[in-house]
């Protein structure tokens, strides 16, 4: 993830790819889908998905994913920022997909 240092948001490179919230337990993906569909409606359902570390078999080895879809307008700076600052309070991170 790029940074444009006179905003300290985000930079946009595909305004319209999909994003990833990667969180440690699905509690904490389902509160950052729950918290993000309420704070931006026009994402339209979000989808929490397990993902599970290659060559793990067991759940605990398994991150989550709250997959965003852009939104009709695209992904702004703001958004991104408000994308990253919700994964990092759910101790993740956001990943363009």
């Amino acid at each position: 993830m790029t940074e444009n240092h006179t905003t300290g948001l985000p930079d946009v490179a595909d305004p319209y790819a999909r994003q990833l919230l990667v969180l440690p337990d699905r509690d904490a993906a389902e509160e950052a889908a729950e918290e993000l569909g309420a704070a931006q409606p026009d994402l339209g359902e979000l989808e929490v998905v397990r993902d599970a570390l290659a060559g793990e078999d067991d759940a605990e080895d398994a991150q989550w994913l709250v997959v965003a879809e852009a939104p009709e307008s695209g992904w702004t700076p703001a958004l991104l920022h408000a994308l990253d600052a919700l994964a990092v309070g759910h101790e993740g991170w956001r990943e363009e997909a």
